[in-house]
């Protein structure tokens, strides 16, 4: 198949364009390398059935991409970590709005399966626990987090309506935390900022008392799920979580990677920020029946891998302020 993944240089999008490669598809990345890095693409860097074109999608696309004839259409593009959204909030909000109308219409002129790449951040500091598809969220419109999380309820929305209207096959995949090799060491995210302390051997920064909760998936299993999401038929319009069911406390992570990076530097709290959400778990059991999906990568596993990583391939004078 051809396959068009927009953000294919992103954390995420660089272990999707690796893995659709893998499986026999031609895949073009469109990005315009605001927060991702050709770097991420390195392990296919020249391979035949790779094209990359270093392009915004909130502008119309050209004929170099529009002339490809597209089978799926995976979107992830949009900054997606605090340092990230933060540093560019307008064009995060633009990206999400624009950029996924542009992308729905692309798919609709090509009649392509697409995939739009939400998040958990859609809940905002739930009110339920764990968060389950049909809960409509606690979010604030206008707060320190809302060009990220407002602007995918917005492509949310813009996604359901191309479905109902236009009669696109469209599905969307809500993804919890998820971490590994190549997430980024000072994108302001929990995993790379603690793994950073830990192998710098200086105490990780906790904010507020560290009993706040998380779920960590592994980025392999979130990138299976998403192609399992993409390639189940019958599944137009659906919502899907994808994230590690498994929670555990900020603190207990923390220790976690202390221990696998053989780090005693302990920990230093700092104030909590403002709508920082208190719990965030994944209920999937939607995953589960209709995919067959589950996480499979144990966070000690995963966690080894990416301290792996990152002692590597991180330059040593990388800040880590930590976003929990």
């Amino acid at each position: 198949m051809n396959i068009l993944v927009t953000g294919g240089a992103g954390f995420i999008g660089s272990h999707l364009v690796e893995r659709l490669l893998d499986d026999g598809h031609d895949v073009a990345v469109a990005d315009n390398m605001l927060t991702g890095h050709i770097e991420n693409l390195r392990s296919v860097a020249g391979h035949a059935r790779l094209r990359l074109f270093v392009h915004d999608i909130s502008e119309p696309f050209g004929p170099d991409i529009t002339d490809i004839r597209f089978d799926r259409v995976y979107n992830l593009a949009s900054p997606a970590s605090p340092r990230g959204y933060r540093r560019y909030p307008l064009e995060t909000l633009r990206v999400n709005s624009q950029g996924t109308w542009n992308a729905l219409a692309l798919a609709q002129q090509h009649g392509a399966r697409f995939l739009q790449a939400s998040t958990s951040e859609v809940y905002g500091d739930p009110l339920i626990h764990p968060q389950t598809e049909e809960y409509w969220g606690n979010v604030n419109p206008v707060g320190p987090r809302a060009c990220y999380d407002e602007g995918k309820r917005f492509s949310e929305s813009l996604v359901t309506e191309y479905v109902q209207h236009e009669r696109v096959d469209a599905r969307i995949a809500r993804i919890f935390n998820t971490y590994g090799p190549r997430s980024h060491p000072a994108d302001g995210r929990l995993v790379p900022n603690f793994c950073m302390q830990a192998i710098r051997r200086v105490p990780i920064t906790i904010y507020g008392t560290g009993l706040q909760t998380r779920s960590f998936c592994y980025v392999d299993d979130l990138v299976r799920g998403l192609v399992m999401l993409m390639e189940t038929d019958g599944l137009e319009g659906q919502i899907v979580n994808l994230g590690n069911p498994e929670e555990h406390t900020i603190i207990d992570l923390a220790g976690c990677i202390l221990r696998l990076a053989g780090s005693d530097a302990g920990v230093q709290h700092e104030p909590l920020p403002r709508d920082d959400p208190r719990r965030r778990r994944p209920d999937v059991t939607r995953a589960r029946d209709l995919l067959g999906w589950q996480p499979e990568i144990g966070l000690d596993t995963g966690l080894t891998d990416t301290i792996a990583y990152f002692r590597t391939c991180i330059p040593a004078d990388v800040t880590t302020s930590v976003r929990n």
